[in-house]
Protein backbone atom coordinates (compact mmCIF):
# COMPACT_ATOMS: atom_id res chain seq x y z
CA UNK A 1 0.00 0.00 0.00
CA UNK A 2 1.43 3.56 -0.89
CA UNK A 3 1.98 6.29 1.35
CA UNK A 4 -1.42 8.29 0.92
CA UNK A 5 0.21 11.72 1.36
CA UNK A 6 1.68 13.52 -1.57
CA UNK A 7 4.64 14.76 -0.49
CA UNK A 8 6.37 13.36 3.18
CA UNK A 9 4.53 11.14 5.64
CA UNK A 10 3.95 12.89 8.74
CA UNK A 11 3.42 9.18 10.26
CA UNK A 12 7.09 8.68 9.75
CA UNK A 13 8.56 11.13 11.62
CA UNK A 14 7.15 9.54 14.81
CA UNK A 15 10.41 8.98 17.17
CA UNK A 16 9.80 5.34 17.60
CA UNK A 17 10.05 4.48 13.78
CA UNK A 18 12.88 7.13 12.31
CA UNK A 19 15.66 5.23 13.44
CA UNK A 20 14.59 2.36 10.89
CA UNK A 21 13.13 5.08 8.63
CA UNK A 22 16.52 7.04 8.93
CA UNK A 23 18.11 4.03 7.63
CA UNK A 24 16.48 3.10 4.48
CA UNK A 25 16.11 6.73 3.39
CA UNK A 26 19.84 6.36 3.04
CA UNK A 27 19.89 3.48 1.96
CA UNK A 28 17.49 4.57 -1.21
CA UNK A 29 19.07 7.80 -1.71
CA UNK A 30 22.37 5.40 -2.48
CA UNK A 31 20.97 2.46 -4.81
CA UNK A 32 19.43 6.01 -6.21
CA UNK A 33 23.27 7.72 -6.86
CA UNK A 34 25.32 4.89 -7.43
CA UNK A 35 24.98 3.68 -10.84
CA UNK A 36 24.42 7.70 -11.73
CA UNK A 37 27.68 8.57 -10.23
CA UNK A 38 29.72 5.59 -11.46
CA UNK A 39 32.66 4.79 -12.55
CA UNK A 40 34.33 8.18 -11.48
CA UNK A 41 32.38 8.34 -7.79
CA UNK A 42 31.34 6.03 -5.36
CA UNK A 43 28.40 6.53 -2.55
CA UNK A 44 30.25 5.37 1.38
CA UNK A 45 27.67 5.02 4.14
CA UNK A 46 29.65 6.53 6.94
CA UNK A 47 28.81 6.38 10.70
CA UNK A 48 28.86 9.52 13.84
CA UNK A 49 28.76 8.37 16.94
CA UNK A 50 28.62 9.89 20.38
CA UNK A 51 27.24 8.93 23.77
CA UNK A 52 24.47 10.81 25.52
CA UNK A 53 22.35 11.02 28.57
CA UNK A 54 18.50 11.94 29.12
CA UNK A 55 17.38 15.85 29.00
CA UNK A 56 19.27 17.91 31.76
CA UNK A 57 20.78 14.29 33.77
CA UNK A 58 24.45 13.66 34.56
CA UNK A 59 26.63 10.97 34.39
CA UNK A 60 27.09 9.11 37.16
CA UNK A 61 30.48 8.39 38.47
CA UNK A 62 31.85 4.95 38.98
CA UNK A 63 34.15 4.87 41.70
CA UNK A 64 37.16 2.69 42.35
CA UNK A 65 36.77 -0.51 43.87
CA UNK A 66 38.76 -1.95 46.55
CA UNK A 67 38.64 -5.44 47.11
CA UNK A 68 39.52 -6.81 50.83
CA UNK A 69 40.31 -10.01 52.07
CA UNK A 70 37.84 -12.34 53.90
CA UNK A 71 39.03 -12.49 57.52
CA UNK A 72 37.31 -15.11 60.11
CA UNK A 73 36.02 -12.91 63.00
CA UNK A 74 36.26 -14.30 66.66
CA UNK A 75 33.64 -15.17 69.26
CA UNK A 76 35.13 -11.91 71.05
CA UNK A 77 35.02 -9.72 68.24
CA UNK A 78 31.66 -10.51 67.27
CA UNK A 79 30.18 -9.46 70.89
CA UNK A 80 31.95 -6.26 70.48
CA UNK A 81 29.75 -5.54 67.58
CA UNK A 82 27.47 -2.88 67.54
CA UNK A 83 24.02 -3.62 65.28
CA UNK A 84 22.33 -0.81 63.19
CA UNK A 85 19.52 0.02 63.23
CA UNK A 86 17.11 -1.26 60.25
CA UNK A 87 17.75 1.30 57.67
CA UNK A 88 14.93 3.63 56.07
CA UNK A 89 12.74 2.12 53.33
CA UNK A 90 14.68 3.08 50.19
CA UNK A 91 12.61 5.18 46.70
CA UNK A 92 13.62 3.41 44.01
CA UNK A 93 14.82 5.91 41.26
CA UNK A 94 15.82 5.75 37.52
CA UNK A 95 19.76 6.93 37.12
CA UNK A 96 21.35 8.22 33.70
CA UNK A 97 22.57 5.54 31.42
CA UNK A 98 25.16 7.06 28.83
CA UNK A 99 23.39 5.80 25.25
CA UNK A 100 25.69 5.55 22.28
CA UNK A 101 24.23 6.98 19.28
CA UNK A 102 25.10 6.05 15.92
CA UNK A 103 23.93 8.34 13.18
CA UNK A 104 24.24 7.14 9.53
CA UNK A 105 25.44 9.69 6.71
CA UNK A 106 26.37 9.59 3.28
CA UNK A 107 29.83 10.57 1.10
CA UNK A 108 30.63 10.90 -1.92
CA UNK A 109 34.12 9.94 -3.03
CA UNK A 110 36.23 10.50 -5.81
CA UNK A 111 37.55 7.12 -6.88
CA UNK A 112 41.13 7.01 -7.35
CA UNK A 113 41.78 9.57 -5.02
CA UNK A 114 39.22 8.69 -1.82
CA UNK A 115 38.54 12.42 -1.93
CA UNK A 116 35.02 13.53 -0.06
CA UNK A 117 33.07 15.51 -2.89
CA UNK A 118 29.88 16.08 -0.99
CA UNK A 119 28.20 14.93 2.50
CA UNK A 120 24.94 13.96 2.33
CA UNK A 121 22.81 14.20 5.86
CA UNK A 122 19.59 13.20 7.02
CA UNK A 123 18.84 14.82 10.50
CA UNK A 124 17.59 12.95 13.22
CA UNK A 125 15.42 14.38 16.04
CA UNK A 126 18.38 14.30 18.27
CA UNK A 127 20.13 17.30 15.54
CA UNK A 128 17.15 19.18 16.32
CA UNK A 129 16.97 19.46 20.03
CA UNK A 130 19.81 21.05 22.58
CA UNK A 131 21.98 18.54 23.49
CA UNK A 132 25.06 16.15 22.61
CA UNK A 133 23.41 15.36 19.34
CA UNK A 134 23.23 18.62 17.91
CA UNK A 135 26.72 19.59 19.35
CA UNK A 136 28.18 16.18 17.40
CA UNK A 137 26.49 17.23 14.06
CA UNK A 138 26.97 20.89 14.12
CA UNK A 139 30.58 20.15 14.64
CA UNK A 140 30.84 18.50 11.51
CA UNK A 141 28.49 20.80 10.15
CA UNK A 142 30.99 23.63 10.39
CA UNK A 143 34.23 21.34 9.38
CA UNK A 144 32.33 20.81 6.12
CA UNK A 145 31.19 24.42 5.99
CA UNK A 146 35.27 25.44 6.14
CA UNK A 147 36.15 23.09 3.40
CA UNK A 148 35.80 22.33 -0.24
CA UNK A 149 33.20 19.34 0.47
CA UNK A 150 29.70 20.30 -0.29
CA UNK A 151 26.72 19.36 2.08
CA UNK A 152 23.38 18.28 1.37
CA UNK A 153 21.41 18.32 4.58
CA UNK A 154 17.75 17.05 4.43
CA UNK A 155 15.09 18.05 7.10
CA UNK A 156 12.07 16.10 7.23
CA UNK A 157 11.20 16.68 10.86
CA UNK A 158 8.61 19.02 12.03
CA UNK A 159 10.04 19.09 15.45
CA UNK A 160 12.55 20.41 16.52
CA UNK A 161 14.95 23.61 16.41
CA UNK A 162 15.76 24.15 12.38
CA UNK A 163 19.82 24.15 11.82
CA UNK A 164 20.87 27.65 11.26
CA UNK A 165 20.68 29.67 8.34
CA UNK A 166 21.80 33.71 8.74
CA UNK A 167 19.64 36.25 7.83
CA UNK A 168 16.62 34.65 6.65
CA UNK A 169 13.87 33.75 9.28
CA UNK A 170 12.42 31.11 7.01
CA UNK A 171 9.65 28.92 8.36
CA UNK A 172 8.20 25.82 6.85
CA UNK A 173 7.67 22.37 7.82
CA UNK A 174 10.45 20.97 6.21
CA UNK A 175 13.56 21.78 4.08
CA UNK A 176 16.30 20.90 1.75
CA UNK A 177 19.52 22.49 2.41
CA UNK A 178 22.49 22.60 -0.85
CA UNK A 179 25.79 24.27 0.09
CA UNK A 180 28.25 24.12 -3.01
CA UNK A 181 31.75 24.57 -1.37
CA UNK A 182 32.49 27.51 -4.45
CA UNK A 183 29.13 29.83 -3.35
CA UNK A 184 29.56 29.67 0.00
CA UNK A 185 28.30 31.49 2.03
CA UNK A 186 25.45 31.18 -0.23
CA UNK A 187 23.25 28.23 -0.32
CA UNK A 188 20.48 26.87 -2.11
CA UNK A 189 17.04 26.28 -0.17
CA UNK A 190 14.33 24.65 -1.32
CA UNK A 191 11.48 25.11 2.02
CA UNK A 192 8.30 23.33 2.01
CA UNK A 193 5.14 22.32 3.79
CA UNK A 194 3.30 19.11 4.42
CA UNK A 195 0.76 19.74 1.45
CA UNK A 196 3.40 19.96 -1.08
CA UNK A 197 5.33 17.60 -3.09
CA UNK A 198 8.78 16.72 -2.02
CA UNK A 199 11.30 19.03 -4.29
CA UNK A 200 13.76 17.20 -6.28
CA UNK A 201 17.37 19.03 -6.32
CA UNK A 202 20.54 18.63 -7.80
CA UNK A 203 23.52 16.50 -6.26
CA UNK A 204 26.35 19.05 -6.29
CA UNK A 205 29.93 17.40 -7.70
CA UNK A 206 32.94 18.43 -9.33
CA UNK A 207 32.71 21.13 -11.53
CA UNK A 208 31.73 20.07 -15.30
CA UNK A 209 30.75 16.74 -14.20
CA UNK A 210 26.97 16.16 -14.70
CA UNK A 211 25.18 16.54 -11.46
CA UNK A 212 22.23 13.80 -11.25
CA UNK A 213 19.13 14.59 -9.98
CA UNK A 214 18.15 13.21 -6.64
CA UNK A 215 14.28 12.85 -6.53
CA UNK A 216 13.51 12.31 -2.92
CA UNK A 217 10.05 11.74 -3.38
CA UNK A 218 10.35 8.65 -4.96
CA UNK A 219 12.76 7.44 -2.49
CA UNK A 220 9.72 8.09 0.34
CA UNK A 221 7.25 6.10 -1.78
CA UNK A 222 9.77 3.27 -1.86
CA UNK A 223 9.76 3.63 1.66
CA UNK A 224 5.95 1.93 1.21
CA UNK A 225 6.56 -0.74 -1.61
CA UNK A 226 9.37 -2.17 -0.36
CA UNK A 227 9.89 -1.92 3.01
CA UNK A 228 6.31 -2.42 3.98
CA UNK A 229 5.84 1.01 6.22
CA UNK A 230 2.55 0.50 5.41
CA UNK A 231 2.37 -2.08 7.79
CA UNK A 232 3.91 -0.14 10.67
CA UNK A 233 1.21 2.94 10.62
CA UNK A 234 -1.88 2.89 12.43
CA UNK A 235 -3.92 5.74 10.39
CA UNK A 236 -6.45 5.86 12.51
CA UNK A 237 -4.19 6.97 15.74
CA UNK A 238 -2.99 10.79 15.78
CA UNK A 239 0.94 10.92 14.20
CA UNK A 240 3.61 12.04 16.71
CA UNK A 241 4.36 14.65 16.93
CA UNK A 242 0.87 16.32 16.22
CA UNK A 243 -0.60 18.06 12.97
CA UNK A 244 -0.38 21.72 13.15
CA UNK A 245 -3.64 23.17 13.30
CA UNK A 246 -3.65 24.83 9.67
CA UNK A 247 -3.44 21.13 8.54
CA UNK A 248 -5.45 19.03 10.26
CA UNK A 249 -8.62 18.97 8.41
CA UNK A 250 -6.28 18.89 5.26
CA UNK A 251 -5.16 15.75 6.72
CA UNK A 252 -8.44 14.14 8.05
CA UNK A 253 -9.95 14.85 4.62
CA UNK A 254 -6.84 12.90 2.60
CA UNK A 255 -7.24 10.00 5.03
CA UNK A 256 -10.81 9.70 4.89
CA UNK A 257 -11.28 9.48 1.38
CA UNK A 258 -8.75 6.79 1.07
CA UNK A 259 -10.94 4.45 4.46
CA UNK A 260 -7.62 4.94 6.46
CA UNK A 261 -9.36 7.26 9.33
Amino acid sequence: MPSPFPGMNPYLEDPELWPEVHHWINTFIAELLIPKLRPKYRVAVEKRVYQMTDGNSVLVGVPDVTIGKYRKTTEQESSNLAVASPPAKPITVNIPIPEEVRESYLEVREVGTGEVVTVIELLSPKNKRTGEGRKAYDIKRQQVFGSSTHLVEIDLLRSGEPMPILGNQIYSDYRILVSRSELRPQAELYAFNLQQKIPSFALPLRKGDTEPLVDLQSVIEDLFDRAGFDLAIDYTREPVPPIAEADVVWVNELLTEQGLH
